[in-house]
């Protein structure tokens, strides 16, 4: 008798285990929100054309902020293709983790050369050769280029110097300005001395420089950096000196 009623409750259970399983599975699963929003801009102690608030801005105005949205309908290339518009932001990565969390990196375009040319254009050339707009309200020190430089001369020709220039510690510190002639010649102006340097055409800047700085190092050093007005690095070995009047 009471090896039926044990059978009957065992049965019993599990008919019950059944109907809960079949019900509690067959059941849509609860979507999950995105709790938070985590973004990184890379690299604002050296420059800050974009801010946090500004890229959240932008994600609101295009209707993609992620917080609050199910996870499912948040698509992280729509939000890399928002960040990415800025014309300030070189790329983005965005992911989703298990947690609800969506986090978002931006990194920003790094300018190289700013161009105030003749023809009154002013921009910046980036570190992949490509103008970018200057952000007027956050300026960044920059070698200048002036004179006949458009956008193209200054992209293909004196971006390579513009590089050249920030990674060389000694003339990042002493070029300040590009002038372009009319002949497409080039002229820089130093920090330190009242000279001139004329390049002549840029090609072969980088040996032109080296004479320039052995120059510097051999002779400046000694008679002083303000004897001359102009030193010209046009024909090969050789340095022309005009000394001021």
């Amino acid at each position: 008798m009471i090896k039926k009623i044990f059978i009957l409750l065992s049965g019993t259970l599990i008919g019950v285990y059944l109907v809960l399983a079949l019900t509690v599975f067959n059941r849509e699963p609860i979507a999950q929100i995105c709790q938070g929003f985590e973004l990184v801009i890379e690299d604002q102690s050296s420059r800050q054309f974009v801010t946090k608030e500004e890229m959240v801005s932008l994600l609101k105005k295009k209707k993609l902020y992620p917080v609050g949205k199910r996870m499912e309908d948040i698509r992280t290339d729509l939000l890399e293709a928002a960040f990415n518009s800025d014309p300030f932001v070189e790329s983005s990565e965005c992911y989703k983790s298990p947690a609800g969390i969506l986090y978002a990196k931006v990194r920003q375009r790094v300018p190289v050369l700013r161009v105030m040319n003749n023809a009154g254009e002013n921009f910046y050339i980036d570190d992949k050769a490509k103008v970018m707009p200057v952000h007027t309200g956050r300026p960044t020190h920059l070698v200048i280029v002036t004179g006949f430089a458009d956008k193209t001369f200054a992209a293909d020709k004196i971006y390579p110097l513009g590089m050249f220039l920030m990674k060389d510690k000694f003339w990042n510190a002493q070029i300040e300005q590009i002038n372009v002639t009319p002949k497409k010649e080039i002229e820089l102006v130093p920090r330190v001395g009242e000279h001139i340097v004329f390049l002549g055409s840029i090609d072969h800047f980088e040996e032109k420089l080296a004479r320039l700085k052995l120059f510097y190092e051999k002779a400046l050093n000694k008679i002083g950096w303000n004897k001359y007005k102009r030193i010209s690095l046009e024909f090969g070995n050789q340095i022309i000196c005009t000394k001021k009047n």
